[in-house]
Order: C-alpha cells, then sequence, then structure tokens
C-alpha cells in the first residue's frame, strides 16, 4: 500500500493502536495439510514461510505457558454440516471426514494440555466454543496466526474484536494464495479490526511476558 493511503487511513482516524492487553492466547489457524500438498486445490506455497514462523511463535508460547489453541475444518461426509460455504467454495469437499489434508502441518501438532477446536466455516469463533474458552481463562488478546489472510484470519481476527478481544495478526505468520489478497486484507485489518505486527514484536512481547510497542 502507498503512504499516501495510510496517510488518509490515519488523517481519518482509522489505524489506531490496541496494544496487547492483560493476558494473551496464540491461535493458529488452520495450519494443515490442504495449504502445503501441492495437489490439493487449497495450496498456498506463501504458506510454507507463515508455517515457519508459526512454529517460532508456537515454540515462545509453550515457553511462556500462555494458552495455545489451533483450528481444523472437519465435515461430515458430502458437506452436509458445511451449509452455504460447503457450497460456494467446492475446494473444501478435502476437509471431509478422514482426509489427509485435514490433518495438522509438521511442526504444528498440538501438545495434549492445548485445545483443538473443529470448525465448518471460516471464523474460529462461529459455532464453536473457542470464546468461552478464552473467557472462562481470562484472556483479553488473542495473537493470531495462520491460513488464509483473506478467508479464515480475516473472519477470525473480526470476530475476535466484535467478542471484546484484541486480535493482534502477526504478519509474517499469515498467507494467502497470491499477495495482493494477502496484503490487501492486512491492510484492512490494520485500519479497522485488528494491529498487525511483526513476528520480531510478537516473539519480543512472549518472551518477556509483558507489553511492547506495535511496530
Amino acid at each position: 500500500m502507498t503512504n499516501d493511503l495510510v496517510d488518509n487511513y490515519t488523517d481519518a482516524g482509522f489505524r489506531q493502536k490496541l496494544g496487547y492487553g492483560q493476558k494473551s492466547a496464540l491461535l493458529f489457524v488452520d495450519f494443515v495439510q490442504a495449504y502445503f500438498e501441492q495437489s490439493s486445490p487449497l495450496y498456498a506455497p506463501a504458506a510454507e514461510e507463515a508455517l515457519k514462523s508459526g512454529i517460532r511463535l508456537l515454540h515462545a508460547g509453550r515457553e511462556a505457558g500462555i494458552p495455545i489453541f489451533y483450528t481444523r475444518v472437519v465435515y461430515r461426509k458430502g458437506g452436509v454440516d458445511g451449509g452455504v460455504f460447503y457450497r460456494k467454495v467446492k475446494a473444501l469437499s478435502v476437509f471431509d471426514e478422514g482426509s489427509p489434508l485435514g490433518d495438522f502441518a509438521e511442526g504444528m501438532e498440538p501438545a495434549e494440555d492445548e485445545i483443538i477446536i473443529t470448525k465448518q466455516y471460516a471464523s474460529a469463533f462461529f459455532g464453536t466454543s473457542l470464546c468461552a474458552s478464552l473467557t472462562s481463562q481470562q484472556v483479553d488478546t488473542v495473537i493470531i496466526a495462520g491460513v488464509t489472510t483473506s478467508g479464515c484470519i480475516r473472519a477470525s481476527a473480526v470476530d475476535a474484536m466484535q467478542y471484546g478481544f484484541v486480535p493482534v495478526v502477526v504478519r509474517d505468520a499469515v498467507a494467502d494464495r497470491d499477495i495482493e489478497p494477502h496484503e490487501a486484507n492486512l491492510f484492512d485489518l490494520e485500519g479497522k479490526y485488528a494491529d498487525t505486527v511483526s513476528e520480531e514484536n510478537a516473539l519480543t512481547y512472549l518472551r518477556g511476558l509483558g507489553p511492547t510497542p506495535i511496530n
């Protein structure tokens, strides 16, 4: 995005910084094989680098002892529980029950004390127990990584904000099929719904267990 466009939004009152709150959780959205297998209709080449960043965040989050959540998508055969979303995106059939493309990517396997959220729609919050689980652990900030930026990352960040959580999207740890929707959605998220931060910023925060400036 051009500096003029950034200035235009900033001068109009968008792009305000929220900052980290008192207690954060990590949310890894759909880091599953469907986005890493070249034969998959959901394959996103940029997801490889996002996964590497996500794994570094995961290790830091475990060291910090904060709550960690993972999402995956699972449908009954034929998408009978997928509604209009399943009808709209035929590629979602890769997540029918039993498909190996729904398995977590290497390096992103949940530990026994970490929570797996199974969903059928774009948002990690819609129709799931995520909001209740975050609230029960007094979480006020959700640090988000995963795929895709224009889809489930955006939907989850917007819902996090609407449920009263501060969404922090780690730019280096999210990816999309193409750079244009990726950048456009990061710009929109930063403008209206979330803080977007570098991996370095998120790691500094996690390792220090305290607030750091947003950059």
